[in-house]
């Protein structure tokens, strides 16, 4: 830590008029300079504190949201580096991904044609989007590797505007080590662990059923899947049991179901009832054959069934919902599939035999599923097969979180990872993940349950395939047979010195390019990592990992990773638990069989005022940088500190208003304060002034009180609770400048009885509470605290050590930290006269008697000289009273002063 050493020219130092603005560009400027916030590699992983940062999705702009969680995270950081730790802060750029795709595709005007050839000369037709650039039919048409090369160029773009914003902000970050999660680094990584991943046999590829977006045309794994309300209706449509006569009129010749979805009628390949519904005994064991399409299938019994919901029987189609899925893997059902991967009906269903079955269903190849149900509808009720009226309801429907359609199930083969969703048993993948989740300290300590709570009702492994373009590809290849049909269970691999590798580019070791997509040849697998897949990574990603066996980041003592891992915070949103934070989790235990962090802080979501999220999906969020230009950043930086972790809270500039206010009190009570002259140094160096010449008990007493105020903002932020700290210092600070700097002001001067010692105390009390608030301020308002400390001392407040209350204590020589609080009251209570009567507080108090409890009297008999200077009263009187309160009588008032005329000359 640097000394705190006064600058030889501190009076010289301070400006006439102290101001918030331009403060930002000038530190940032600085601190860049000196490379204040840079990592030192020569360490060891003790004396390190490291921090796996979000990597903000660089696609468009930031919001007030990214301002609020990044804030928070900074002032733990720029504790922790106070109290003397090496601090490894990154940031990296989530870059890679659908989001980066679709800004791409509407600021350039194209969209990606894997098909088409590479063209190295390719110039984009716009630079900038616009509606008729958003639509795909005005979209031109370009190689893979093109798209790529743009989607870069824009995250390049997007990046340094984050930046902009963030060095605005303040954030304490090492920008000499960033990463992308795209660039050659994160890809090698990446692909790497992947590798390894299916060497050990957990990943794996399987032919499944897919949650699948139509609009997007890619897998959507569970965690990137939310419900959404949407109108609907059931429909009441029988099946005929098999061997009635059609209208022969049999009792119970037609078995009805209920269903919200009549498209998937051609689907259909079982109706299910619970095993002890009474109704349905009877028909377990045989057939029914189903309406418009006469497709004969059997009628089983399933414990998942609902007797109470609908008509206690379902249609099982493939596939529907979850539900369908897991009835059609239980009951080793057959595969039907009517929607493709575009969201339109097939043009094959060889399962429907019958002439009048196939021509009903050549009436819905082509359509979407909402044209498909459509028409359906008015088929069965033109047939007779539809029951009364559809009855409207209002039902959740799976949707891709960036999606605008329902979520299909698609049949599709895919890449797994496993995650414990299908692993069960005792003590297995599952159990262990729940354990990794007790091992991590939470703050708050609650949010270990919804990680714990997602875990326990995982319902299948991660899936981490994507059918996009712009991401990290799968570094395998297949066979191909003699016939010409790929062979998915040889799969080729590259060598991991090799890696990054694309091998729709790339060929596999022991082939030639001819040999690509020909007999006895190969095919690359066209898919990309899901984007989670290698945020995952990011403690990876940002510590060198796939570098620590190399020779990058290493220097004395090991590679960086050795260094770094595992990370001791993971600062986030809770709404991320159940992706980023579990993925990463889940990462760290196969890859290096312990957890990624040692602390995860989870800070709350910003609330509109109609208390919803504020998100660019919804269009509520509001831009940080007019905020920050307009509050300042400490002043927004403020509105945040006072933020609990994990808790919601209202976006509210109320706050930001009050903490630019705090910031400008900073410069404007430390520029009074120094005012006052030079006190003598202290020889120890651990205080702002020699605590030998701190005699008045008022000033020990203020001393003892700041103790008490270290004491517990250091309990809180070792407990990584900002909001604590800042909650502790603020209140302090507020009376050291309200009342303490006034009582003070007259004998710091000279200007009282105590004489030359008396302003030596007040003054070296000043010196050393205003030092010691500085730092106590400087994680969460750190563009003033810097200016202010720049008048007065030598290097960064933010390099310095964090205050000790051991030091104050032993200036404060016992004294009793009530006596400040007893002659603030009474401060209080004198000013309250003139406030009373309305009169200016210079007014004379010709005599005055003030009461209060006998055991706060001594305090106001010690501090009476500066109570007299304070109230300018001319006669006090100290007297006990019978309350508990400080209170006044016999008061006698002077004539206030004269009010002099304003010299306009």
């Amino acid at each position: 830590m640097t000394d705190t050493a006064p600058r030889p020219d501190a009076q010289t130092s301070i400006p006439d008029r102290p101001s918030l603005e331009g403060l930002e560009e000038k530190w940032d400027g600085v601190w860049s300079e000196q490379e204040l916030y840079a990592f030192d590699p020569d360490t060891t992983r003790d004396q390190v504190f490291s921090v796996d940062t979000p990597p903000p999705t660089a696609s468009g702009s930031l919001h007030v949201g990214h301002v609020f969680g990044y804030s928070q995270a900074d002032m733990i950081v720029r504790y922790q580096r106070m109290r003397g730790k090496n601090v490894f802060y990154p940031l990296g750029w989530d870059d890679n991904g659908l989001p980066t795709e679709r800004r791409a595709q509407n600021y350039y005007g194209v969209r990606c044609d894997p098909t088409l050839p590479y063209d190295p000369d390719f110039t984009p037709p716009q630079e900038g989007g616009s509606n008729k650039s958003s639509k795909a039919a005005n979209q031109i048409p370009i190689s893979r590797k093109n798209f790529i090369e743009l989607c870069e160029q824009l995250t390049t773009l997007d990046e340094k505007s984050f930046e902009e914003v963030f060095r605005t902000l303040g954030l304490s970050v090492d920008w000499n080590h960033s990463y992308q999660t795209i660039d050659a680094a994160s890809r090698a990584t990446s692909q790497r662990a992947f590798l390894e991943n299916l060497a050990a046999g957990q990943a794996y590829q399987s032919e499944a059923p897919t949650m699948w977006d139509v609009t997007y045309r890619t897998a959507v794994a569970q965690a990137e899947q939310e419900d959404r309300d949407r109108e609907g209706a059931y429909h009441r449509i029988g099946f005929t049991r098999t061997g009635a006569a059609e209208g022969d009129g049999t009792t119970g010749s037609t078995v009805y179901i209920e269903t919200t979805r009549p498209e998937l009628l051609p689907a259909c390949v079982a109706l299910v009832a619970h095993p002890e519904d009474e109704r349905y005994q009877d028909l377990f064991g045989t057939t029914v054959t189903s309406p418009l399409f006469g497709v004969e299938v059997p009628v089983l019994a399933h414990p998942l069934a609902q007797p109470d919901k609908g008509a206690g029987i379902a249609m099982i189609c493939t596939f529907g919902d979850s539900n369908d899925v897991t009835w059609w893997r239980e009951l080793e059902l057959p595969t039907r599939s009517v929607v493709g991967r575009d969201g339109r009906f097939l043009p094959e269903a060889p399962w429907i035999t019958t002439e009048e079955g196939r021509a009903a269903y050549a009436e819905l190849v082509g359509l979407t599923v909402f044209s498909a149900q459509k028409r359906v509808v008015e088929m069965v009720t033109e047939s007779g097969d539809l029951v009364g009226e559809p009855q409207r309801i209002s039902h959740p429907v799976k949707f891709y979180e960036n999606g605008d359609k329902p979520l299909e199930f698609v049949t599709s083969r895919q890449w797994y990872l496993t995650n414990g969703g299908r692993d069960t048993t005792e003590g297995g993948l599952r159990d262990a993940l729940i354990e990794r989740g007790r091992e991590l300290t939470w703050h708050p300590a609650y949010m270990e349950s919804r990680y714990r709570n997602w875990v326990e009702g995982l319902a299948g492994d991660w899936l981490i395939s994507r059918q996009r373009f712009y991401g990290v590809p799968f570094p395998v290849w297949y066979a191909v047979g003699a016939d010409g049909e790929t062979d998915y269970d040889t799969v080729l691999t590259p060598p991991v010195e090799s890696l990054p590798i694309d091998p729709t580019i790339d060929v596999p070791p022991g082939y030639e390019e001819s040999q690509r997509g020909v007999p006895g040849g190969f095919v690359a697998d066209p898919d990309i990592l899901d984007t989670w897949a290698t945020s995952s990574l990011s403690p990876q990603l940002a510590g060198g990992w796939n570098a620590a066996d190399g020779g990058e980041g290493r220097s004395s003592g090991g590679s960086l990773f050795e260094k770094v891992y595992p990370m001791d915070l993971r600062p986030q949103g809770h709404d991320i638990i159940r992706t980023w934070l579990f993925s990463t989790i889940v990462r760290s235990h196969l890859q290096q069989d312990a957890l990624p962090w040692k602390h995860a802080s989870i800070n709350g979501w910003i609330l509109d005022p109609d208390r919803k999220k504020m998100s660019k999906s919804k269009g509520n969020v509001v831009t940080p940088i007019g905020l920050l230009q307009q509050h300042g950043s400490d002043g927004v930086r403020y509105w945040a500190g006072r933020a609990r972790q994990g808790v919601d809270t209202a976006f509210d500039e109320g706050q930001m208003k009050i903490g630019r206010r705090l910031a400008i009190k900073i410069l404007n009570a430390s520029k009074f304060a120094l005012g006052f002259g030079e006190a003598p140094a202290d020889p120890s160096g651990r205080l702002a002034a020699d605590p030998a010449v701190v005699s008045d008990p008022l000033d020990r007493a203020l001393l003892a009180r700041l103790a008490d105020v270290v004491d517990q903002a250091t309990a809180a932020f070792d407990e990584m609770d900002y909001a604590r700290g800042l909650e502790v210092a603020e209140p302090f600070f507020w009376a050291f400048c309200d009342d303490y700097i006034e009582l003070v002001k007259e004998r710091a001067h000279g200007n009282s009885p105590a004489g030359e010692a008396g302003a030596a105390s007040a003054r070296a009390a000043l010196a050393i509470a205003l030092e010691v608030l500085l730092r106590l301020f400087a994680p969460v308002v750190v563009f003033a605290t810097e200016e202010v400390w720049s008048w007065w001392r030598d290097g960064s407040v933010h390099t310095q050590s964090w205050p000790e209350a051991a030091p104050l204590r032993e200036a404060a020589a016992g004294q009793d930290a009530a006596l400040v609080d007893s002659v603030a009251q009474a401060a209080i209570t004198l000013r309250r006269i003139k406030s009373d009567a309305k009169v200016s507080q210079k007014t004379p108090i010709l005599a005055v008697t003030v009461e209060a409890p006998q055991s706060v009297l001594p305090h106001l008999e010690a501090a009476a000289a500066d109570l007299t200077a304070l109230g300018r009263i001319e006669e006090l009187e100290l007297a006990v009273g019978e309350g508990e309160q400080i209170l006044t009588r016999d008061i006698e008032l002077g004539e206030p002063p004269v009010k002099q005329p304003r010299n306009k000359g």
